[in-house]
Parts: structure tokens; sequence; C-alpha cells
């Protein structure tokens, strides 16, 4: 007698498992969506994002990772890019943003962060599956797992071209940064040091802007001493150039300082603050009542120029354009031990009388390449017609600067980017054909400040300051 074969059994369907959201990934992937979708910036955005996170119980530490994944995959997002072009099986432009994010967020952790690639993999799908849906993340899982077979040096090998073959291309991919951006560079770094030298310097300068900026103060004079304020910091260290510059510890928040909740201190860059000590310092022919910021917004340079002519008994006025920075200006302003005024009005057409101000600055609207440190997401925004975009307004901003300075004053042409066209070639311009105008040597206004070239405008640098990108030039009105 036969028996009835065995029917097999159903399994119940596993239940569906809902991913878990990193609190540190999560805020890192959606500060990147905003760099993309709506052009925001890493450094204002973040700090929201993570004062958010917080308040829903995020710790210090995931705090600190969300940090380093966001500005980490953003100054490295030209090589990601490379490698992960090299691991799909279509043109880079056809993923889809969000995917493209994550991908780059989890090929960081695996090649940049001491994150055991194992790890690095499960923890960047798992996000995958919570912000792009399991479908994608099935992608996102086989990309990083080819990522995952070689570290960063074998990569550049095997992506980067020959530096024989296409320097600047080379240079781009092992350096992540736009081409353009790399021949700029060279070509200004050629102007300061020529020849060989230069070759040799814009690696340094492409490392240095994705070098980790350290975070520095400026001591308001006048509010606090600088020595004051570094006793609020016992693991801080003095600035290089800057008597007034503290330097903050690794991971520390300048915004818990009292000094800065009480506006007696204020994040600047040492480059920043060198511009506006080289002004104050220039010697001007006959007296010194009327200073003039006629590009002030946000208001760093404008808080401690008021501070410097306050000791002299001088005034300072803070002209913004925009309103809502003006406010800014205001702010940074308020507590300035002199007398001050901010006004909103256009720089290139004055409110003031012509020859109305002893020393003026005009630290012109530019490109910011200077500042990739800081913001490393510029130089994957900013195109090479942006550039010549800004030149007619920083024209008309010096020439109204040099309309505003009486005979014997000064002015400092001021700007964030080392690019030529956005330096010497538009200060160039301004002054031909002008016989009342003579240039003035900043150099001597920075002692012990070195490599600033041959005169008499200078050019701060990264690699060789550890400050933003800063340039200055110093005229005065001879006629």
């Amino acid at each position: 007698m036969s028996t009835p074969a065995s029917k097999p059994v159903k399994r119940a369907p596993r239940p569906h498992r809902r991913p878990k959201k990193d609190p540190a990934r999560s805020v890192a992937f959606r500060a990147l969506r905003a760099v993309d979708e709506r052009d925001a910036y890493a450094n204002l955005i973040l700090p929201s994002l993570l004062r958010e996170a917080e308040q829903k119980g995020m710790d210090r530490r995931d705090a600190a990772l969300a940090t380093e994944l966001v500005y980490g995959t953003l100054r490295l997002q030209g090589t990601y890019d490379a490698i992960i072009a090299a691991c799909i099986d279509r043109p880079l432009r056809e993923v889809d943003p969000p995917v493209l994010d994550v991908l780059s967020l989890g090929a960081h952790q695996l090649l940049a962060t001491r994150i055991p690639s194992h790890a690095a993999v499960s923890a960047t799908v798992e996000l995958a599956r919570a912000e792009i849906g399991d479908g994608r993340a099935k992608f996102v899982n086989a990309v990083l797992r080819r990522i995952s077979a070689q570290d960063l040096d074998a990569w550049i090998a095997q992506v980067a071209p020959p530096y024989e073959e296409d320097a600047e291309d080379h240079l781009a991919v092992v350096h992540s940064h736009p081409r353009w951006v790399v021949s700029a560079l060279w070509d200004s770094l050629g102007r300061w040091q020529p020849g060989a030298a230069g070759r040799a310097a814009v690696e340094e300068l492409l490392r240095a802007d994705n070098d980790r900026p350290e975070v520095t103060l400026v001591a308001r004079p006048g509010r606090i001493a600088t020595e004051q304020l570094a006793a609020e910091l016992p693991d801080s260290s003095p600035g290089r150039w800057s008597p007034y510059a503290v330097r903050l510890a690794e991971g520390g928040d300048p915004g818990s300082l009292p000094a800065i909740q009480q506006n007696q201190a204020g994040v600047q860059d040492e480059g920043s603050q060198l511009v506006a000590l080289a002004l104050a310092a220039a010697a001007v022919d006959g007296p010194d009542r009327l200073w003039l910021d006629g590009c002030a917004g946000p208001g760093g340079k404008a808080a401690l120029l008021g501070a410097l002519a306050a000791e002299r008994g001088a005034a300072l006025v803070a002209s913004e354009r925009q309103p809502h920075r003006a406010r800014l200006v205001a702010r940074a302003l308020d507590g300035n031990p002199g007398p001050y005024t901010v006004i909103t009005a256009d720089g290139t057409k004055p409110a003031w009388r012509p020859g109305s101000f002893d020393r003026v600055l005009v630290d012109v609207p530019c490109s910011g390449l200077g500042a990739l440190r800081r913001r490393p997401e510029a130089r994957w925004r900013r195109r090479p017609e942006d550039v010549a975009g800004f030149g007619p307004l920083q024209r008309d901003l010096l020439r109204s600067a040099l309309a505003s300075v009486r005979v014997g004053g000064v002015v400092g042409y001021a700007t964030c980017s080392p690019h030529l066209a956005e330096t010497r070639a538009v200060v160039d311009d301004v002054l031909r054909g002008r016989a009342d105008v003579e240039w003035v040597d900043a150099r001597p206004l920075l002692p012990g400040v070195p490599a600033l070239g041959e005169g008499p405008d200078i050019q701060l640098w990264p690699h060789l300051h550890g400050t933003d990108a800063m340039y200055l030039a110093l005229l005065r009105r001879t006629a």
C-alpha cells in the first residue's frame, strides 16, 4: 500500500524589518541633501541639524561623527566620484543624487576613517534602507562592496590619470578639486612662487584645502583681553600672527563660551584679523578720525576695526548693502567701546560725500576660493564664469573706496580669493592711468609674518600661514 507524498510545509513569511536609523549618518545624509538641493552651506545647515538631533538624544560622540562625515565627504567628493564611477556600469550623472550622497558617505567611511569595512558597509546600507528604500539599498550594497576591495591609495592609482600625461587632471582627482580650480590656484602660486617652487607648492596648497581648519577666535580690544579669553580656554593656544587671536582646541564649541555669548570675542580666521590690523597700521597723512568698512557684512572685520578705531578716538561707519547682513554687523559691533554707525547702503553708490574718510576697507564679494577649507562645497558650486561675474562689482567697489577716502588717507582692498582675476588684476585695472594713487607696501605692517612675496600687496596661504587665502592691497590717495 502506497502512502501519499507529503506536501511541502509552507513557512510563514518573514516579517519586514524596519531599518534602524543611525542618528549620526542620518544627520550627515540630511546635511548633504540640503547642500545639493538648496545650495545650503554645510557650516550653516549642520549646526541646526545637530541641535535638533541632540534634543532627541544624540550624544556628542555621534555629533562628532556626523560632522566628520559631512565635511570629509564634501572635501573628497571629487575623488569619491571618480572611484564610484569605476564601480558602476552607467554614467555617474544617471545615478540619482540621494543615492550618490549615500554612496559618497559610505566611500568616505571605507576609505578615510577607521571604521571597520564591514561596519561601514552595513551601516550605510541600513541608512539607504531608511532614507531611499530597500530596492536602491541593494545597489548601494553592491557598489560599496566593490569599493571595499581596495584602499584609497590603490583606488587613486587606478582612477587618476598619470601626472606626466595631464598634471592638472591628476591633481584634480588626487586632491579632489575641480580642474579649473587647480589651474587657477597654480597660476596664482606661479606669481608668488614661480618655477619649480610653485609646482611643489600647489600640491601643498591642495592638501591644506582638505585639512580640517582650526577654530580661531578674536579677542575684541576694549571688550576682553587676549589673555583673559585664553584663560577661559585651558586647552587653547595663542594665534600665530595676530595679537588678538586664540586658537581653540580641536572639538571645542565656541558658541558655548561666555566671551562669545557676551559679544566680547568672535570666531574669526587669523587672515581676516591680519587684514584689519594692516589697514589700521598703515600711515595716513593728516587726521585719523573717521574709518569706513564699505562691505561690512557679516561684521567680523568691522568689529575689530571698530575696536582699533576706538583706541585712537576714531569712529567707524560700517556699510552693508543687504539688510539682513547689516543686522549681523550691528550685532557684532554691539558693545564696541567707541562710536560707530551701521548703515544699509550700496557701496558702489555711496551715501556719503567724496573724501569723507581717513581709512577705508572694502572686503569685496568674491568666489571664496580662499576659504575652501571651511566651505568645501564651494569648490563644486563655483564655475569659472563666476569669477568673471564678480569682476565688475569688485572694480566698482574699489573705485568707490578710492573716491570715499580723503587725500592722504588709505584704502584696503581685500578678498578671500587668491585668483589673479580677483586680486592684482582688479587693482591694476582700477589704477591704470591714475596718478593720484600710490601703493603702500603692506608687508612691514604685518611684522613676523613670513613668505609675503615681493610686495607691495600680500597674499596669505593655508599651506604657508595656516590662514584662509586672504589677499590685501593697500593704496594711498596722493592728490
